[in-house]
């Protein structure tokens, strides 16, 4: 287990696989003490961590049911042709994104006040998503603790959109989630075995309804629409125009939230099937809001306005973005690799 001091976060914070929920709440400062306005923020975040049941289920409804009537829908259109499923379950892997949202908010344990119901519907919510919660769940503090430190993150990740789109959906679904980590504890490896029972049993029953090579080809549909937008969001929220990153011995908890993540402006329609998670930087300042509450938390305080917006449109330059050049501080592409080559050859030849 990666210590919680190295992350710069207390190391009570970091709980071991089999222990209580990980939650990062409390950042300190690489010099020891806490930035000087860390007060002010916290202040301001918590007036929004408080859950709202009714709106949680209302997000849950307007999301797995729509997207257990499009199943409903792809399966009665399969007797006419594949060419009416195939767009459903395009449109069911925008659900699909929602769902995974709603899974987010469960492993940090935002989405209800319950505890036990944000691990009930995460492990539900994951199933559907083909991602085991638990294990997910200790690997996403990872991300948290590290975001926008260099020393943590391994930024040569193949950005070829080929590989976003395409080859990483696949990997991420039907590899990477599908086997434990070494490095984790017991309850993780169960969760991974659990939910490949389920999905087991998930696919069976699917298959006997609509057939193996239907029901296949539908749930790779969905998947690959869900894994893409997924990936891209992920992507883009922590490397695009003006982004943080820092060495652990100056890295800032605050900064790395507000100027490390993005504040992705998408379309309302976009906004919706995404829940909120455009509101990056404010989920990064305190991963206790609900997703809910993220864009009236963004539009209420005075201090997430300078915030600079990340549009649609401007987020596709971030395809061109390969490496992060220390010394000018900023993302480059591959046209500018080889000046960061002859600076480090420069300075090893020192």
């Amino acid at each position: 287990m990666i210590s919680g001091r190295i992350l710069g976060i207390r190391p009570e914070k970091v709980r071991r696989a089999n222990e209580k929920i990980i939650m990062i709440t409390d950042p300190i400062h690489p010099e020891g003490g806490p930035p000087a306005d860390t007060a002010a923020w916290k202040k301001i975040v918590a007036r929004y961590q408080q859950p709202a049941v009714w709106r949680g289920v209302w997000q849950v409804v307007n999301s797995l049911a729509p997207y257990v009537v499009l199943w409903y829908l792809m399966y009665l259109s399969l007797a006419v042709s594949y060419w009416l499923a195939v767009p459903l379950a395009i449109l069911a892997g925008g659900f699909m994104v929602r769902l995974f949202i709603i899974f987010h908010g469960c492993g940090h344990g935002s989405f209800f006040k319950s505890r036990t119901a944000n691990d009930v519907l995460g492990v539900i919510t994951g199933v559907l998503c083909l991602t085991p919660y638990y294990r997910w769940r200790w690997e996403h503090a990872m991300h948290h603790a590290s975001a926008g430190d260099l020393d943590r993150f391994a930024y040569r990740f193949a950005r070829n959109p080929f590989i976003l789109f395409l080859v990483a959906p696949l990997y991420l679904f039907l590899v990477l989630e599908r086997f434990p980590s070494a490095k984790a504890g017991r309850r993780e490896r169960l969760s991974v075995y659990w939910t490949n029972l389920m999905l087991l049993a998930m696919g069976a029953g699917m298959s006997w309804l609509f057939g193996i090579k239907a029901y296949l080809l539908l749930q790779l549909v969905v998947m690959m629409v869900a894994g893409s937008a997924g990936l891209w969001l992920f992507y883009v929220q922590h490397q695009f125009e003006g982004v943080y990153w820092q060495r652990r011995d100056e890295w800032d908890y605050a900064k790395a939230a507000l100027e490390g993540s993005s504040f992705y402006k998408l379309p309302k329609v976009l906004q919706w099937f995404s829940g909120n998670i455009g509101f990056h930087h404010i989920h990064h300042l305190s991963p206790r809001i609900p997703n809910y509450h993220l864009e009236k938390c963004h539009r209420s305080e005075p201090l997430f306005q300078g915030v600079k917006p990340l549009t649609l449109l401007g987020s596709f330059k971030s395809f061109g973005f390969r490496l992060w050049d220390e010394q000018r501080q900023k993302m480059v592409g591959y046209p500018a690799r080889a000046i960061v080559r002859n600076r480090r050859a420069g300075k090893d030849g020192c």
